[in-house]
């Protein structure tokens, strides 16, 4: 058989397909998780590969460690059915393993070879993008997409899901009026695809219009509020557009509604609150009991350490967040050691921006604006690599204004950067905060 796509799948049964093709729209759409779907299939057919590929592959998008077990257990099932299984199954497994290792560069170069033969298979382009994100590879967002997009025929119903990912990694490449028009090409097809309104949300933020991005995403809302996994970063984004405006209260009211420990299951849904509580924190609010909050669930010990640099640079703020200066200390020091043992991919992204960043915010958190500008200042031109978007990575940015406007810190500097952040957003609220800060010489 083969799929609505035209790849080979090593089924032949319908009821097994549907299910599977019903999971890969959830994972491209982020309606709800696939795993039920994906269960079904394997009930249909107990003897095909792909579902058990399908489910080590979407486990490992998630970033969370704990999930890694039964990544494995997914994969080892998946290696007993791979004698019967299509050349093109047999490469899942191979990327999919490649990524549990650790090898995120690895899966992702398999997976492009995967979509040189069927540029029409959404599975790989889906786990490709996502870990093309996680690594921060603003070429291949765009041109991943870019290389297939065009073997899609207008009338696909999961084209618009492409154009979505393409129009996020236009963004991420400053290609921010393509990245608009890509959006709003894919919402006027398919309202629920979550990457365009995130994408052109993006551009909006990127631009600083800040008015325009809550009514855009507010107007967007009924499509993406309700059993969207996209939701609670959707909301964190208009929070941005909040602290843009220097509404910091509206900001604090969207932490309380949809962000926090109530809201959050995973790592990931956690980053955003870390991120915004920061955030608020550097313009001068008191998150108060919020960190608390935040924590609540969330293993900040060593243990899970290492294996997200992006994760651990969050988890660092959400313990500095409540004060807990000795925890932080043996946090970054856990993650220390094993950016130096290790080999994968993550260790690079930790030795070459984690742990500067890391040291960074200790310094910020410190007091010791000249250390903690020494240590953030360098990472403007290689904090790409740590992965996430340019949104997220402007904490960096942000904690690097607050150092400057610290007794010690550089208003030289200070300046500078309030100068090249101008020209995107200038007249914004949140410009002229920073712009007094630094003249006034104001600290936390």
């Amino acid at each position: 058989m083969r799929d609505a796509r035209g790849n080979p799948v090593g089924t032949a049964s319908p009821q097994a397909l549907a299910h599977a093709e019903t999971a890969l729209w959830r994972m491209c759409s982020f309606y709800d998780a696939p795993l039920a779907d994906i269960d079904a299939a394997i009930a249909a057919d107990p003897h095909w590969m792909l579902p058990h590929v399908m489910r080590a592959s979407f486990l490992l998008t998630l970033t969370e460690p704990s999930l890694l077990p039964d990544v494995r257990a997914a994969l080892d099932q998946a290696d007993l059915l791979a004698a019967g299984a299509p050349e093109r199954e047999r490469a899942h497994w191979a990327a999919a393993s490649r990524c549990a290792s650790g090898d995120w560069h690895g899966a992702c170069a398999a997976w492009e070879r995967i979509l040189l033969d069927h540029p029409r298979d959404l599975h790989a382009l889906q786990w490709a993008h996502l870990f093309d994100f996680y690594r921060g590879d603003a070429r291949n967002l765009r041109g991943r997409v870019a290389r297939v997009l065009p073997e899609w025929p207008a009338d696909d119903a999961l084209r618009p899901y492409l154009l979505g990912m393409h129009a996020f990694g236009l963004e991420e490449s400053n290609l921010h009026a393509q990245a608009e028009t890509a959006g709003r090409e894919a919402l006027a097809a398919e309202p629920r695809v979550p990457w365009a309104t995130h994408a052109v949300a993006h551009v909006m933020e990127m631009q600083g219009r800040h008015a325009e991005g809550v009514a855009w995403l507010s107007a967007q809302s009924t499509a993406w509020q309700q059993g969207n996994g996209f939701a609670g970063h959707l909301w964190w984004h208009l929070a941005l557009f909040h602290l843009e405006a220097m509404d910091l209260a509206g900001a604090l009211a969207l932490y309380d509604a949809t962000q926090g420990s109530a809201h959050a299951v995973l790592t990931l849904q956690r980053l955003d609150g870390a991120a915004l509580l920061w955030r608020l924190k550097l313009l001068g609010a008191d998150p108060g009991a919020r960190w608390a909050d935040l924590a609540r669930g969330w293993d900040l010990t060593p243990r899970d350490a290492g294996h997200s640099a992006f994760n651990d640079a969050h988890a660092l703020m959400a313990l500095l967040g409540q004060g807990e200066a000795g925890a932080a200390q043996a946090f970054v020091a856990a993650v220390q050691r094993r950016a130096e043992r290790g080999s994968d991919s993550n260790a690079a992204m930790a030795r070459e921006v984690g742990l500067p960043l890391m040291r960074g915010l200790l310094a910020f958190d410190a007091g010791d604006a000249p250390a903690a500008i020494a240590l953030l200042a360098p990472l403007r031109e290689t904090a790409h690599r740590f992965g996430g978007s340019h949104a997220q990575r402007d904490l960096i940015e942000l904690t690097l204004l607050a150092a400057c406007a610290l007794p010690g810190g550089s208003r030289a500097l200070g300046r500078a950067l309030l100068n090249e952040r101008s020209l995107a957003r200038d007249g914004t609220p949140q410009i002229h905060h920073w712009r007094e800060r630094l003249a006034l010489g104001a600290t936390r």
